[in-house]
């Protein structure tokens, strides 16, 4: 298997991806082409079998348009590991580079999933005894209720797949638990789900999310990509009032002492380096959107995202879901 990494991407990049992409490498034994600027790349590199060179001469900022980047710079890091997956030089790609522009160049050169009406972005999220899956977390500000629809069938998918979920609980996302509550794109979402998908159990409120209620939460993506980073900002602000706050006594000092491997592990747990990045459902093609802030930790398991997707036959299985 081959993996293509964007070199390029992300705010600590090159040099956090390359050593990333390299620690995948090693620990997951699969092939990896760095697309990236030769003279900026090359020199990060160890002798490596595995890690294979791929150059551009164009990078992406995070400023840039999405779509008229991809159109203007078709040698960006970007298009290229779109265009490598493509013509079958890999077998998926990540990036953590412009979010928007990875979607833009995996629509306009990979192409969608025949049938599907607009890609999905998600998120794993930790609950009381595992994991959740979170989507639209942002590839759509606007959806419909058609989209949603789509985006719960693919999710179901996804957590089969993935998190090994048989029977995946699909809920929406809503300001209450009753059917009638929602704005008019929930309720008439809830309406067709009803009758269309197996395994739908109605609305969920965000604090149903962690306490496991449901497999898959769908949202539109404006309302989803709110919701992660309000929680990912709450995760951080809590744990760094622990490390400002418990030290500031001697108790607290002996306290923090004794508590700290669990609080490591609690934070572990919830640590968005743990999971890398999230696949763009209903590309036709594997494509892994990575964190903005990716160090190399969730660089390499950005990768591992990347390989299970593959291994898993996911686009293969979401193709056949959508078909049904």
């Amino acid at each position: 298997m081959r993996i293509a990494v964007d070199a390029m991407g992300g705010d600590h990049a090159p040099i956090e991806i390359v050593k990333g992409a390299g620690q995948a490498a090693d620990e997951l034994g699969i092939d990896i082409s760095l697309v990236g600027i030769p003279s900026l790349v090359q020199p990060l590199l160890d002798s490596h079998p595995r890690l294979q060179i791929v150059p551009c001469t164009q990078v992406i900022a995070m400023d840039e348009h999405p779509a008229q980047a991809v159109r203007n710079k078709p040698d960006s890091s970007i298009s290229v590991c779109a265009r490598l997956c493509k013509e079958g030089r890999a077998d998926g790609w990540t990036s953590a580079g412009n979010s928007g522009a990875v979607m833009a160049a995996a629509l306009l050169i990979q192409g969608r999933i025949r049938g599907v009406e607009r890609p999905a972005l998600g998120s794993i999220v930790p609950t009381q005894d595992g994991f959740a899956y979170f989507l639209d977390v942002g590839a759509n500000v606007d959806s419909r209720p058609e989209y949603l629809v789509q985006f719960a069938a693919m999710g179901a998918v996804y957590a089969r797949e993935m998190l090994g979920r048989a029977q995946p609980r699909v809920a929406l996302l809503s300001n209450g638990e009753e059917e009638g509550k929602g704005d008019e794109l929930v309720r008439e979402t809830t309406r067709r789900l009803k009758g269309s998908l197996p395994g739908f159990v109605g609305n969920v409120e965000p604090k149903d999310i962690y306490s496991a209620r449901a497999d898959v939460i769908v949202a539109d993506g404006f309302v989803g990509n709110v919701a992660i980073k309000m929680a990912e900002a709450t995760a951080e602000f809590l744990f760094r009032s622990l490390r400002e706050e418990i030290p500031r006594t001697l108790p607290g000092k002996l306290g923090g002492a004794l508590i700290r491997p669990r609080v490591r592990q609690i934070r572990d747990r919830i640590d968005w380096r743990e999971f890398g990045g999230a696949p763009l459902l209903g590309i036709d093609g594997v494509a892994v959107v990575a964190h903005g802030r990716s160090d190399a930790r969730a660089m390499k398991n950005a990768v591992r995202v990347a390989r299970d997707a593959v291994q898993n036959g996911l686009v293969a299985k979401i193709r056949a879901e959508l078909g049904r």
